[in-house]
């Protein structure tokens, strides 16, 4: 630099953003000093104050990097604006819609001794949508912090251009962003563990591992959180998939197809299934407690239960007996019997089987009954599930003899 440029001061924060500071505090706490290194002086900005630091008195490599204007925040995105090579239409539009804001806001601050009290007049004026309703309409509302930016990029460069959207151009449905393809890499991997990290703990492992990689200056925890809640919008089939399993994914991905009660009537089809009881009873057998075997027959329609059969287990003739009830109760004999997958319920004695003698048929093929087997692990097809939920509560619950379903609803 020549002996004019030295004797020039600089802004506090391009010195910070020389250094690689976050902020510029060390570097007033610097100034501050009695001892101080830098030659200062106190500047006036926006209503308050500021100061600018001699370049002559900055340490070599920070003049070094001022004089290339090669500052550096992070290797991810460059701090100095540069032309767009292409502009969408659309992205076209919304710079001049942006600069209509920005000289509408200098014009009106001409009418206040103070930045700040404009600006805010100004903001609640635009937000309203009265103010500019043309431009309001096309842009929406915005925050004072994108009001000041667009503002200190036309005092720098005076054209709409440099108000354009930055937007990456990428392939049709891409997510744009600034994470790299090895940042997404290792994201994703913890994300779609099966563990179910949770986007904070996802981040911050992910952090690490490229701190360890070498990465500096890493894009903050919100533009990983963006691109994480992005890819679980656009890829929810496999975020469940990877981290519920198959089941989950059977529940809440596949389609399915509803069913509509309204085109049967009652006794039409009844649901069949058993229920071990979370309580004990005296074995009439053996006289030892144990855990007797609730089978039900439900009326799809009315949802009420038709019919049922206390045993020991889930046998033929248990089942037998529950149909018989329904049956008496309904006083129908119902078309279709929607049922369980248990041995019980497939045994010879209820279906239909090709033996060599003839005239053997099945309790259902008599009754000229169908019978329909629910898919396996598919609980929520089959309707008597939640009375069986409702019978524990309002009724196991308060047997003296209840066990509970589990070890965590064990009584204590």
């Amino acid at each position: 630099m020549n002996e004019n440029e030295n004797n020039t001061y600089i802004n506090i924060n391009r010195v910070a953003e020389a250094k690689g500071l976050k902020s510029n505090r060390s570097l007033r706490l610097e100034i501050n000093n009695q001892e101080s290194k830098y030659i200062a002086r106190e500047v006036k900005v926006n209503g308050g104050t500021s100061y600018e630091i001699l370049y002559s008195s900055l340490e070599p490599e920070i003049q070094q990097k001022l004089q290339e204007g090669n500052t550096k925040s992070t290797a991810l995105v460059p701090l100095n604006y540069q032309p767009t090579t292409f502009v969408s239409e659309s992205a076209r539009l919304t710079s001049l819609a942006r600069l209509d804001i920005v000289k509408a806001l200098l014009n009106y601050r001409k009418k206040f001794t103070t930045k700040k009290e404009a600006d805010s007049m100004f903001l609640d004026l635009y937000n309203s949508g009265m103010y500019l309703p043309k431009v309001f309409k096309f842009i929406g509302t915005i925050s004072i912090g994108t009001l000041h930016r667009w503002v200190k990029s036309y005092e720098r460069y005076e054209n709409a251009e440099c108000l354009v959207p930055q937007y990456k151009f990428n392939k049709q449905g891409e997510y744009n962003t600034i994470l790299t393809d090895e940042m997404k890499h290792i994201l994703l991997r913890f994300l779609l563990h099966q563990n179910k990290f949770n986007y904070g703990k996802a981040i911050k492992l992910t952090k690490e591992i490229l701190r360890k990689q070498g990465y500096e200056n890493l894009p903050c925890d919100l533009t990983f959180k963006r691109y994480a809640e992005n890819f679980r919008k656009n890829n929810y089939a496999e975020w469940v998939l990877k981290r519920e399993g198959m089941k989950a994914y059977h529940d809440k991905v596949e389609p399915y197809i509803e069913r509509d009660i309204s085109k049967i009537e009652v006794g039409d089809i009844i649901i069949a299934d058993g229920h071990v009881l979370n309580f004990q009873v005296i074995n009439p057998f053996t006289g030892k407690p144990t855990r007797a075997t609730l089978v039900g027959f439900l009326d799809w329609k009315s949802t009420a239960l038709v019919g049922y059969e206390i045993m020991m287990t889930e046998n033929t003739q248990c089942i037998a007996s529950a149909l018989r009830n329904s049956i008496l109760n309904l006083g129908v004999i119902p078309k279709v019997v929607y049922q369980d997958n248990g041995r019980a319920f497939k045994s010879k004695y209820f279906q239909h089987c090709d033996f060599d003698e003839d005239g053997f048929n099945g309790v259902y093929a008599n009754l000229n009954i169908h019978s329909v087997f629910a898919k396996p692990y598919n609980a929520r097809a089959k309707v008597i599930e939640r009375f069986f939920r409702e019978f524990q509560e309002k009724f196991e619950k308060m047997m003296p003899s209840y066990i509970g379903t589990s070890i965590e609803d064990k009584p204590a």
